[in-house]
C-alpha cells in the first residue's frame, strides 16, 4: 500500500520543512497554499499526530479534503484508516491519530476538538478570537504546532498584525513565509499576467502578488475621519442596524448597535457594539436579539431587500425574539448613495466609535463602490443604524421604511 504525497514546489517546501512551532504564511490566490498545508498535514498524520484543519469556507474544506483523501486512498481502501465523509475525518480508530477538516470562523465554531497541529486557512476571514480563545489553548497541553495561512487584506487586520508579530519574534518559535501566485509552477504565468486587465491594481497586488496593502485611497472613509471615544454621554435612543447576508448560509450578517445623544445642541451618534457574524440564519438571528437586549435598544432596523420579511421572521424565531421592536428598511438607491450622508456626518465629527471596531473600520476604509467585489455588510448595517438615529427617511430620501412591528420600549439610558 502506498501513500501518494505530491511533490511540493520550492515555496511550499520552505514552510513544510521549517521547524518553527508557529508558521504564518501570506500567499497569493492559486499559489498552492492549501496543497502545501495538505502535504504538511499528511506528513504529521503519518507520524502519528492529530491534525485539525479549519477554514471559514466549505470550498476550502473540500479542496483540502480532496488532497488528503487522494493521498491516503490505498490504505483507506485496505481498512488501515477509517474515513468519515460526513465529518471529514480520517483516523486510526481507537487512537488519537487523526486528520479532521471543518468550517470555522470564530471561537465558538472552532471548539469541540484538540490537535497536535492546528491549521487555520483563510485566517484573514476568521475572527481573531478563533486563535486567542480556542486555538492557542488547545495546543497548550502538548506544545502543539500552528499554521496560519492568509491572503492579504487591505487595512489593519488581525492576520497582518500576526504576521508582523511573527517577524518581530525573538524566541525562535515563529516563522513567516511569503509567496505569490507566480511561485506556483503549475499555474500559467501568462494567465496570471492577463488578470491585470480584470482586477484593480490594488487587488492584483494583494491577491496575486501577496503584497501587504494599506487602506484604499478611493474608499469613502479615511482613518482620520473616524473619532474614538472611551465612553458616551447619556443616550436618548439606541438602534441595532442589521444587513442580512444575501448569499448562502455562512456569509456574514452585519449587526451594529449605536445610540444618539445631544451634544452642545447638536445630535451625535455613537457606535457602541459590533456583533456582525457569519453563520446560519439562526446563528445571526440570535446575535441580533442578544445585541438588542444587551444594549437595551429601542428598535432593530433591518434591510428587507433580500427575502422580504426574512430578517424579521428570523429574529422572531429565536429565543426572546418576539420581544424585539422591528422596522424594515428598503433600499431604493445604491450603497454608495445611501452611505454619502453618513460619510458627511463622520467628516463633521458627529459619529463616534466607543472603542475600536477593527473589522468595521477596515471595511469603511477599503470598500470602493463598484470595484471592491464584496458586499460591505458592516457598512450597510452602520448606514441603517445612523440613518434611523440621525436622519430619518424623509430627509435622506434614499430608503423607505415598512411599518414598525412593535412600539419601541422606553427607559432611561445610562452612559457606559
Amino acid at each position: 500500500m502506498l501513500v501518494h504525497l505530491k511533490r511540493p514546489h520550492q515555496k511550499q517546501t520552505a514552510f513544510i520543512l521549517s521547524p518553527k512551532k508557529r508558521k504564518v504564511i501570506r500567499a497569493g490566490r492559486r499559489s498552492g497554499k492549501t496543497t502545501g498545508v495538505a502535504i504538511l498535514a499528511l506528513q504529521n498524520f503519518l507520524a502519528g499526530r492529530r491534525i485539525l484543519y479549519a477554514t471559514p469556507t466549505q470550498e476550502q474544506v473540500d479542496k483540502f479534503w480532496w488532497e488528503v483523501k487522494a493521498a491516503l486512498e490505498e490504505p483507506i481502501e485496505a481498512g488501515v484508516f477509517y474515513k468519515n465523509e460526513t465529518r471529514h475525518i480520517i483516523e486510526i480508530e481507537g487512537s488519537t491519530q487523526r486528520i479532521r477538516a471543518k468550517t470555522a470562523w470564530n471561537a465558538d465554531t472552532l471548539r469541540g476538538d484538540y490537535a497536535d497541529l492546528l491549521i487555520l486557512d483563510e485566517y484573514q476571514m476568521m475572527s481573531e478570537d478563533a486563535w486567542g480563545l480556542v486555538g492557542a489553548p488547545m495546543l497548550a497541553d502538548n506544545n502543539g504546532d500552528a499554521v496560519f495561512i492568509y491572503t492579504t487584506k487591505r487595512g489593519r487586520n488581525h492576520s497582518k498584525l500576526l504576521f508582523q508579530k511573527a517577524q518581530e519574534d525573538t524566541s525562535g518559535r515563529w516563522g513567516t513565509f511569503v509567496f505569490s501566485s507566480f511561485d506556483n509552477p503549475h499555474v500559467s504565468a501568462e494567465a496570471l499576467t492577463d488578470l491585470t486587465g480584470d482586477m484593480t491594481q490594488l487587488a492584483y497586488r494583494a491577491e496575486i502578488l501577496a503584497e501587504e496593502i494599506d487602506d484604499d485611497p478611493r474608499a469613502l472613509w479615511t482613518r482620520s475621519m473616524i473619532t474614538h471615544a472611551t465612553h458616551h454621554p447619556q443616550l436618548t435612543r439606541v438602534v441595532v442596524g442589521v444587513d442580512p447576508p444575501g448569499t448562502h448560509d455562512g456569509a456574514e450578517c452585519g449587526i451594529l448597535a449605536g445610540g444618539k445623544a445631544l451634544v452642545n445642541g447638536v445630535w451625535h451618534a455613537y457606535v457602541v457594539e459590533d456583533r456582525s457574524r457569519q453563520g446560519t440564519p439562526a446563528a445571526w438571528g440570535g446575535e441580533v436579539v442578544a445585541c438588542y437586549h444587551h444594549n437595551k435598544a429601542d428598535r432593530v432596523a433591518g434591510e428587507a431587500n433580500y427575502g422580504g420579511d426574512m430578517v424579521e421572521n428570523t429574529i422572531r424565531s429565536v429565543e426572546n425574539g418576539r420581544d424585539v421592536a422591528y422596522k424594515s428598511v428598503h433600499a431604493s438607491r445604491g450603497k454608495a448613495i445611501r452611505a454619502e450622508p453618513i460619510v458627511a456626518m463622520y467628516e463633521q465629527g458627529r459619529v463616534h466609535h466607543v472603542g475600536e471596531f477593527k473589522e468595521l473600520e477596515d471595511e469603511m476604509c477599503n470598500w470602493v463602490p463598484g470595484e471592491s467585489g464584496y458586499s460591505p455588510n458592516r457598512i450597510d448595517a452602520l448606514v441603517w443604524m445612523v440613518t434611523e438615529l440621525l436622519i430619518g427617511s424623509q430627509e435622506l430620501g434614499v430608503v423607505k421604511y415598512g411599518p414598525a412591528s412593535k412600539p419601541a420600549r422606553r427607559g432611561k439610558r445610562h452612559a457606559h
